[in-house]
């Protein structure tokens, strides 16, 4: 079952490296740190062929909380990591057409790169099918999950492609954030201002990474080594 509601329910200020609620030793909230453990399952999942079973036992046990090649993976919320691996996995077939109509023209979600398609698709799920999480805290921390990986114009796609999704599935709530001060994709931390309705921006093109290319910072496609846990943009 996806979607469920079994965790406690998400500030709208809340953003990546602060919490109102338990962080780890580095500062991390928890759901941040499930949200990237998220991304690196998918993206192993995406180059391995690994099931969703085996992603979840694999990362409970050797990743999330622990130092891996001089590399420690931040604590994860567990209940929260579990639910946003099953169900983006289980509703990929629901996700994948919103993600291709916010997409600019000529650019389905096929063609993205790979660790792009994973931040895409978990953003997704959590506005599609966590009613608990606020669309601008959900936009916002993966905006930040997206400049943890890239220092070029994929945030600002994350962002554009997750505002237009969040405007169909959940268009009062957006709305109305809208109207208190969008929030713009720009140089600051897109956390610092989680209580305010993204921002409108331009057609959704994907960034200079395409399908094929190598991940930021980490091993090189084909590899089954899930991507090194990246510096938090905020500080606690």
């Amino acid at each position: 079952m996806t979607g469920t509601t079994d965790t406690k329910p998400e500030a709208a200020g809340q953003s990546a490296g602060t919490t109102t609620d338990k962080t780890t030793a580095k500062g991390i909230s928890l759901r941040t740190g499930a949200r990237l453990a998220v991304v690196q399952a998918l993206y192993e999942m995406d180059i391995s062929g690994k099931g969703v079973l085996d992603a979840l036992a694999e990362f409970e046990a050797f990743w999330i909380g622990q130092e891996v090649d001089g590399i420690m993976h931040p604590e994860a919320e567990t209940a929260f990591f579990r639910d946003l691996l099953r169900g983006t996995v289980e509703e990929q077939r629901a996700i994948d057409p919103k993600l291709d109509q916010a997409l600019a023209q000529g650019w389905p979600l096929r063609r993205i790169e790979i660790v792009l398609r994973a931040i895409l698709r978990a953003g997704a799920y959590e506005l599609m099918f966590r009613p608990d999480v606020p669309a601008a805290a959900a936009i916002s921390e993966y905006v930040d999950v997206a400049r943890s990986f890239y220092t070029a114009d994929e945030p600002g796609l994350v962002n554009a492609v997750l505002d237009r999704l969040a405007r169909e599935v959940r268009p009062g709530e957006v709305g109305m954030a809208k109207g208190k001060g969008a929030h713009k994709s720009t140089g600051k931390s897109a956390g610092a201002g989680a209580d305010q309705g993204p921002g409108e921006t331009g057609s959704a093109k994907p960034g200079p990474s395409t399908a094929g290319s190598s991940k930021p910072g980490s091993s090189k496609p084909g590899s089954s080594k899930p991507l090194p846990t990246p510096t938090p943009t905020d500080e606690a």
